[in-house]
């Protein structure tokens, strides 16, 4: 197995597992994972596709965030809001992140291995640990969803939801 197989494949796992809870919640958009607060489900559907808008358009091809305009509600370090008001339609949000993932593998197909090791286009500054070579930004790529996904099982289970069966 290529290391783009290798990539591709593991997208497709971190997408397939953390998206059934995100979906599974879309009747609870707003339930946070504990009695403290937390990321409810709507911001982290939306937090990991601007994310990953950015990571693939801004930061490794340079070009300008499809979904700037969201950076205020999804960006980094942004406090999620408590009004659903707030947020895109969850559909909206849900057809969004399916056209990033779209864009992300079309990149995928016109790499090789060895374009991996290449220097992004766009590092944030004092990122370049995380964001300073292709294969860096495609390994948060596969993370990323991963590390929300706790929160999502928190939200189902303040909810009193069994864990899905994969």
């Amino acid at each position: 197995m290529s290391t783009i197989d290798y990539i591709r494949r593991s997208l497709q796992t971190s997408r397939n597992l953390t998206l059934a809870l995100i979906d599974d919640l879309k009747d609870a958009p707003m339930q946070v994972p504990t009695t403290n607060g937390g990321n409810p489900p709507i911001w982290i559907l939306g937090h990991l596709t601007y994310g990953e808008a950015n990571i693939v358009e801004s930061i490794i091809e340079g070009k300008p965030n499809p979904l700037l305009s969201w950076d205020a509600t999804f960006g980094a370090g942004k406090e999620p809001s408590t009004e659903l008001e707030s947020y895109p339609p969850w559909d909206e949000l849900r057809a969004t992140f399916e056209t990033v993932r779209e864009k992300t593998l079309a990149l995928l197909d016109r790499l090789d291995d060895a374009d991996l090791a290449k220097p992004v286009k766009k590092c944030p500054e004092g990122r370049e640990d995380f964001f300073g070579t292709i294969e860096q930004c495609m390994m948060v790529l596969t993370l990323h969803p991963l590390m929300h996904y706790g929160q999502l099982t928190d939200s189902r289970r303040v909810l009193g939801r069994a864990p899905l069966r994969r």
